[in-house]
């Protein structure tokens, strides 16, 4: 009996043992899971490819720590999301690292469907988590087919009467001609009413439309986007939105009213007259609208109700609106409460079912574009003819809020600008005039003459800082106007700060200028052109990526690219037809065909998002188009091995194409033929990619051979010195940053570069766009990073500093002395020229992603800075999550607190003297790795996950 109860008490402890040792193996308060996404978001809805990609990003205590395997379930039902009865996919355990779009391998998807989805993993060490919470995803509608019977239906009458319908047309070119009356297409206004006598368990929408469209129901606007959809080569690639109205749908009688404007698919105005445009015309047609209803009953019925010739039309208060113009609202043809149940519309007329050429229509990915932020006045005064300005106190893209009470037909124009006139007695309309598009950006409001009217647009953005209001009774204040932000939402996910106030300021309007220049596509500026230049596009790209979540704003606009590019010959064999991109996308607006220097953001972006993201995806979506384009500039080769093309160094100091050309120090084909290099580089990485075996050895010999005939070209001695450079500082700063100087000649070309910038040009750059974004961090790696912040930081023209202090919040186009002119001409916010600002994260934060493991899987850490900068703060967002390094320099001590996201390591880069000096976490490097795992190399040492604290005497 006793050793009965000695057996049964052996097993209770043996037990609680294994309980306990079963509690450690899964881990289940170590590791968390923080972020769960499907193609980069949470739960997300209309996914349009069939494979999906799966990411996770873990918490974890502890050093070291990484994924060994992982195992993820999908169902058609939350009860079915278990290893026993997952339906729809379950991976079973797969061996392996990778935590970032991860394939979906399961069934096939069916469009309009909910799928739930969890994950579980194993730790390094083989502890598995628990199983991460449910998620759910949604397919869109996938396929032109799953429309249904909706049809395409647009305005079939204009029926304005407005005087206020016409508005102005004169570009620069027009000389002394008088202006034309113009007033083009029509907002139109369109209604149908939906009676549900069942109970609703699901409904969406899904809207299309060519043009920008509001959707409303039952009188309430449907979501909060603004401006939709995103622009694009319409004929060829449209998009729709989808929406969730289950809880905004009611029993009984629904009303749906939709308006439709012209955005840039009925754009039928600007550029008519441009020579760089389609000669056909820039406009695809009126406006356009589809539109789809799927409804799903809790007895298992479905319906559909959907745009078809039973809607009813009318035009109504918007009587005019031009993306570039502006929108005109009379509120004395207010058409009551159009959008709502009962309404009288009799008076209606029948809409047009049209049938637009389009080839194909997906789910939009993109963020959308939304009001992001009210500005309200800071400054009101008087000009010079008695009427009132108004100043925001920031350059923005967006529009103005009104709230207004005069008398009946009393006209209302509000005239945004960026700038006054230098002695700031009146507006300065500048890039805002007109000029080549032809239309002044003005907001017009006739008001009804009700008590208080409130109004803002709704189809047109402008940018501006300033607003001259004319026809109002009374000094404007924050009740009557405000600016709104109308950009895309992308979100900010980065963050830099630092000891220096002015690299601070730097920052901040490096990130104005971006987002009021994100539209749907990368644009140049927000008034004068709204275009996509794909060199802008590339030369501000990287920065972006640093701040701002653009994984799918990227991949948008490389689908732009791809639809904008057309047959076009050969240069050396005219019998050969390549596929090559406008210097323009999307659009009709295109200025020919895509030099070098700019075309090279077909494969630049793509680079730029593999090396930040990690996901191959976008590289073997478009590695065709961009191998075509390659071959392309290879046409162009010379008897001397360069390509003869480049449109060159855009805007460097006092240049103008017109008045001043020889201020572009740079060759065009040099710089080209250096953005060329590198990216015969990134195209030798993407045929190994695809293996592509053949395609990847003419990379490699097409790059040995460029490199050769660079240097015999263009590496020269500088008179009267023992330097050497490329003939400008932007051929020598991109020489040095691709790699391209021989290792024998680094030390000289960069003492040639500092030669040029200290003793010719004393203490200033020379570059534009293409030399500037790199003259920083070049300098920084190569020993000089005082002298880098010492251009910066100089008041005097043309610094960053000098731009700054002559007012402006967001970069200009060009590099002019502002104070000597009668007002800021060109465009006052181009984010090309914010690509500089990389230098904060990739040199003063010290923090750069690899190619090898691309995706800052491998990152490498090494703050290069001036002694003027004692103190840097950065965070980076990675598909592991974030990466962050606080340091501060004391006594030539840096420490460093840097956090390693979980599964991913840290190259940490070191000299031989600085390696000795190291502590981590308080201990001396030699205790540190008895304890934990760190490989050591000769110039860095690399390790895993964790927080740390180091420190070295940095030399």
């Amino acid at each position: 009996m006793m050793l009965k109860k000695q057996t049964l008490f052996s097993l209770f402890v043996i037990s609680i043992l294994c309980f306990s040792c079963k509690q450690v193996s899964t881990s289940r308060v170590s590791m968390s899971f923080e972020k769960l996404l499907v193609n980069t978001k949470p739960n997300p809805t209309a996914i349009e490819n069939k494979q999906p990609l799966f990411s996770w990003v873990i918490t974890a205590d502890g050093f070291n720590k990484s994924q060994s395997a992982y195992q993820i379930l999908v169902a058609s039902t939350e009860n079915k999301l278990n290893e026993n009865d997952a339906d729809i996919w379950n991976s079973e355990k797969v061996e392996s690292d990778k935590s970032t779009f991860v394939k979906y391998e399961g069934k096939d998807l069916k469009a309009m469907q909910s799928y739930f989805w969890k994950v579980k993993i194993w730790d390094e060490k083989g502890t598995s988590s628990s199983w991460s919470d449910v998620q759910e995803f949604q397919m869109g509608l996938m396929k032109k087919e799953n429309w249904g019977d909706s049809k395409w239906i647009t305005l079939n009458k204009d029926t304005r009467t407005s005087p206020y319908q016409f508005r102005d047309y004169k570009t620069g070119r027009m000389g002394n001609q008088p202006a034309k009356k113009v007033n083009g297409f029509p907002a139109s206004y369109f209604r149908n009413e939906l009676e549900i006598d069942k109970k609703i368990e699901d409904a969406q929408v899904y809207v299309c439309g060519l043009g920008y469209y509001e959707l409303y129901l039952n009188g309430e606007k449907v979501g909060d986007h603004v401006l939709d959809p995103a622009p694009s080569n319409y004929d060829k690639q449209a998009y729709y939105v989808n929406y969730d109205i289950t809880e905004q749908l009611k029993s009984g009688k629904n009303a749906f009213g939709i308006i439709v404007g012209n955005g840039f698919y009925g754009q039928n105005i600007s550029w008519s007259r441009d020579p760089e445009s389609n000669k056909k015309g820039v406009s695809y047609g009126p406006p356009t609208v589809r539109c789809l209803v799927k409804l799903n009953y809790t007895d298992g019925t479905s319906a559909d109700f959907y745009t078809d010739k039973n809607w009813k039309e009318s035009t109504g208060p918007i009587v005019f609106n031009n993306i570039y113009g502006g929108d005109t609202y009379d509120a004395r043809h207010e058409i009551g409460k159009w959008n709502t149940v009962g309404y009288n519309d009799t008076k209606w007329g029948n809409v047009k079912v049209t049938s637009p050429k389009i080839k194909k229509i997906s789910a939009s990915q993109i963020p959308p574009i939304k009001k992001l932020k009210e500005l309200e006045p800071q400054r009101v005064f008087k000009c010079a003819d008695g009427e009132w300005i108004v100043d925001f106190g920031q350059n923005i893209a967006g529009w103005v809020k009104l709230n207004v009470e005069e008398k009946k037909g009393q006209l209302i124009d509000v005239i945004t600008t960026e700038a006054l006139l230098t002695k700031g007695k009146d507006i300065f309309k500048g890039s805002t005039g007109g000029g080549a598009n032809g239309m002044t950006q003005i907001y017009k409001y006739i008001c009804k003459g009700e008590g208080v009217e409130s109004w803002e647009p709704k189809f047109s953005y402008h940018g501006f800082r300033y607003a001259k209001i004319t026809g109002i009774s009374r000094k404007p204040d924050a009740d009557m106007i405000k600016a709104v932000l109308v950009a895309t939402d992308i979100k900010e996910t980065g963050s830099f700060t630092s000891s220096d106030s002015l690299l601070n300021k730097m920052h901040s309007i490096s990130k104005w200028t971006i987002v009021d220049n994100v539209h749907g596509i990368p644009e140049d500026c927000p008034h004068r052109e709204k275009c996509g230049w794909l060199g802008d596009a590339h030369a501000f790209c990287e920065y972006a990526l640093y701040n701002y979540d653009m994984y799918d704003f990227y991949k948008k606009y490389m689908e732009d690219i791809k639809t904008q590019m057309r047959p076009t010959k050969g240069h050396n064999n005219p019998e050969l037809k390549f596929k090559v991109p406008t210097m323009i996308a999307p659009g009709k607006r295109t200025s020919t065909y895509a030099k070098i220097d700019w075309g090279v953001a077909t494969m630049y972006l793509p680079w730029y998002n593999y090396k930040f993201y990690g996901d191959d995806e976008i590289v073997k979506d478009y590695y065709e188009p961009m191998k075509g384009l390659t071959d392309f500039y290879l046409n162009f080769k010379g008897e001397n091995g360069i390509m003869q093309n480049g449109m060159g160094d855009w805007c460097p100091p006092l240049w103008d194409r017109r008045r001043n050309p020889s201020a572009m120090e740079c060759d065009p084909i040099i710089s080209a033929n250096a953005y060329f290099y590198d990216v015969l580089v990134a195209m030798e990485t993407f045929a190994k990619m695809n293996k592509d075996v053949s395609y990847e050895a003419k990379m490699k010999q097409e790059k040995a051979a460029l490199l050769k005939a660079f240097n015999k070209e263009f590496l020269v001695d500088i008179l009267n010195t023992k330097h050497k450079w490329y003939q400008s500082q932007t051929a020598t700063v991109q020489a040095l940053q691709f790699g391209m100087v021989p290792k024998d000649e680094i030390e000289t070309v960069v003492n040639g570069l500092v030669h040029n910038i200290v003793e010719v040009k004393g203490g200033h750059h020379s570059t534009g766009i293409h030399g500037n974004r790199y003259i920083y961090t070049v300098l920084s790696e190569n020993g000089h990073a005082d002298l880098a912040h010492q251009i910066l930081t100089t008041p005097d023209f043309p610094s960053q500093t000098y731009v700054m202090n002559s007012g402006f919040t967001t970069w200009p186009e060009r590099q002019f002395i502002w104070e000597e002119m009668e007002g800021p001409t060109n465009s006052l916010n181009h984010p090309m020229h914010s690509g500089f600002s990389a230098y904060f994260f990739e040199s003063l934060g010290g923090i750069k992603s690899t190619i090898e493991n691309s995706g800052y899987k491998v990152f490498t850490v090494n703050p290069e800075f001036s002694k003027e900068i004692i103190s840097t703060s950065v965070s980076v967002p990675t598909p592991y999550g974030d990466i962050k390094n606080d340091w501060t320099l004391k006594k030539n001590v840096l420490s460093m607190n840097l956090k390693v996201p979980f599964n991913t390591k840290a190259k940490v880069l070191l000299t031989k003297n600085e390696l000795k000096s190291i502590q981590i976490n308080g201990e001396s490097f030699n205790q540190f790795k008895k304890k934990n795992k760190v490989e050591i190399n000769k110039d860095s040492i690399v390790i895993g996950s964790g927080n740390y604290n180091i420190e070295y005497v940095k030399f």
